[in-house]
């Protein structure tokens, strides 16, 4: 079988897997998202015989998949060539109990026979140490243990565990359960433990997705890329990760395999915008409360003086080393398996504005738990102070570049940002004086942007100060609320990205060199970018259009990865990413018609 991205996510806020249409795990970190992989076939290889966990049928003709309604769990049926079929419920149990959330470092499979005699063999073969073997021992009648380096994991079922160890082939006459998790003993009878989870878990996603505030059209799209969004979610910390995988390259043999199981300042930012118009309130205050330490962190470290990182660990971690791990040969054979992210270590200004506009919130939303006071504001204002001293200087950009950094136009604004939202904060809470002297530095920024980098001779603004480029996040100048959607030079601006940019129903992020060559694959954000542009400068039919032709390139799932091939249509980049994600959503919101035209 291809390898592909065509995978169905499962999780619980602590752990994930991707789920491939064979039904068999194929990606998969323990004890938490940017852990080692328990199941690693997604990055071994064209047909690796290691590293995933599937359920096979024998004489199997046909899988079906699908979740169960506004959850993310996983139902699969199996035919076979006979008449039988099995259906495979995969989940990662998370529900309230004793006033906490259960979430645990767990994998549920239940196993149960629809019609015929069918066979089935458990074929579980995890991996650890990034690709190496793990030391199994058979524990008793009823339980296998895995031990890896960081953790020891227990397989607790009720299938005859001599037959799955070996995985020799059975006929299915009764349901089977399997608890993958800590190995601790299964407390109470397994079966009904296991189906008591399966509906508390069912609850916990539906009342949550009952409490969204979706669009009337395309609430389907909506709904799943908020619940995969929320997956990304280290709810323990409140931190938000890229993506759940890493090194799927940006395209065939491209060397462009990053790590994406960190929590990038930016793309939080953007997360937390998007569930914001749902009403997901607590992905957001879980993320502040992340962000509240990372702000805390910074500040007290005298060495680099209130420097933010653009990413940092799940729970925190500033050390990211980045290192190739060689036994895994990585996505169709095209590695490097990169663990760590050398982009830790880069200069990134607009992480700034991004953390002031996600925190500004709580200064006027009074449904959170915790609102924020004049200490977050005294806060904040370190961040704006980096924001004010650095917003011309230059740096790496939201693109990462290794090599060479320039006063990027996106960093910039997103200083101006910092500085115009906390004007706004200080407004807020009565702080005359302060906020004359943010909305000061904000109209300063501003200027120079505008002296800097709008290029009258082509009519454009440039992504730097010192050259005349392309680059689609300048669309972000809309979003910002630094250009009106009226004003000339964004409808020049939107004009020349396009023209230049635009590949049918894709963008690029730009067409230039960088560190590994030309860019050939469509960065699937900025094509929302560029929806969200054309619907807000009058271009509402185009704007639907190109919308629904990109929802057309989705997973079985729902679902888009980070970059997508202009040609031939195939997703590449790191899945699910969250940048995409939000793009659906954010679209969706803007270009449904309002829920009055049913009233």
């Amino acid at each position: 079988m291809t390898t592909t991205l065509d995978l169905w996510p499962i999780g619980n806020c602590q752990v994930s897997a991707l789920v491939d249409r064979a039904g068999r795990f194929v990606w998969g970190c323990v004890p938490r998202v940017d852990g080692d992989p328990l199941f690693s076939a997604l990055l071994g290889g064209e047909a690796p015989d290691t590293g995933f966990w599937g359920i096979a049928l024998e004489d199997s003709v046909s899988v079906e998949q699908e979740y169960i309604r506004n959850t993310p769990i996983l139902v699969t049926t199996h035919r076979d060539a006979h008449g039988g079929a099995v259906e495979v419920i995969d989940f990662c149990p998370r529900f309230q109990r004793e006033g906490r959330t259960y979430r645990p470092v767990a994998f549920a499979r239940i196993v149960r026979p629809l019609s015929g005699s069918p066979r089935v063999r458990v074929e579980l073969r995890p991996t650890c140490g990034w690709g190496g073997g793990c030391r199994e021992q058979i524990g008793g009648s009823n339980h296998l243990r895995l031990l890896m380096d960081t953790i020891a994991l227990r397989l607790t079922t009720t299938a005859p565990i001599a037959m799955v160890q070996g995985e020799r082939a059975f006929r299915l006459e009764r349901p089977l359960h399997f608890f993958l998790g800590p190995d601790e003993s299964f407390q109470g009878d397994l079966a009904a433990t296991v189906d008591l989870m399966l509906y508390r878990t069912t609850h916990e996603w539906q009342s949550w997705v009952r409490g969204l505030a979706v669009p009337l059209e395309w609430q389907d799209v909506v709904i799943r890329c908020a619940i995969t969004l929320k997956l990304c979610q280290h709810e323990e910390t409140g931190a938000i990760v890229a993506a759940l995988t890493t090194s799927v390259p940006e395209h065939a043999g491209s060397q462009r395999n990053w790590d994406y199981r960190f929590c990038w300042i930016r793309d939080a930012y953007y997360t937390v915008q998007a569930l914001n118009r749902l009403g997901a309130l607590d992905v957001l205050e879980g993320y502040l409360g992340y962000l509240r330490n990372i702000v805390d962190a910074a500040s007290h470290d005298e060495e680099r003086g209130g420097h933010i990182q653009p990413l940092y660990g799940v729970l925190g971690e500033a050390h990211l080393p980045e290192r190739i791990e060689e036994t895994l040969p990585g996505y169709r054979g095209m590695g490097p398996v990169r663990v760590g992210n050398q982009a830790a270590e880069q200069i990134q200004h607009d992480a700034y504005g991004q953390i002031v506009l996600c925190s500004v919130h709580a200064f006027f939303d009074q449904r959170l738990f915790r609102t924020a006071g004049i200490e977050d504001f005294e806060s904040l204002e370190h961040v704006g102070d980096r924001a004010w001293a650095y917003y011309d200087q230059p740096d790496a950009g939201l693109w990462e570049l290794r090599t060479r950094q320039s006063v990027h136009t996106y960093s910039s604004a997103m200083c101006w940002a910092a500085c115009d939202r906390l004007a706004n904060a200080a407004e807020r809470l009565g702080l005359t004086d302060r906020q004359a002297l943010w909305a000061g530095r904000a109209d300063a920024i501003r200027a120079r942007i505008e002296e800097a980098a709008w290029r009258e001779g082509t009519r454009r603004m440039s992504a730097t100060f010192g050259g005349d480029d392309l680059d689609a996040s300048v669309l972000q100048l809309l979003d910002l609320r630094f250009f009106a959607a009226d004003d000339p030079r964004f409808i020049d601006t939107l004009t020349a990205i396009e023209k230049g940019l635009r590949r049918g129903s894709t963008m690029l992020r730009y067409d230039t060199e960088d560190d590994f060559g030309l860019p050939e694959t469509a960065f699937n954000f900025c094509t929302f970018w560029l929806i969200e542009a054309l619907f807000l400068t009058g271009r509402s039919d185009e704007a639907r259009i190109l919308f629904e032709e990109m929802l057309t390139r989705r997973t079985a799932a729902g679902l888009l990865s980070e970059d997508i091939d202009p040609t031939t249509g195939e997703l590449w980049g790191n899945y699910p990413q969250t940048y995409s994600l939000v793009g659906m959503i954010n679209c969706a919101a803007m270009l449904s018609k309002p829920w009055s035209s049913i009233r």
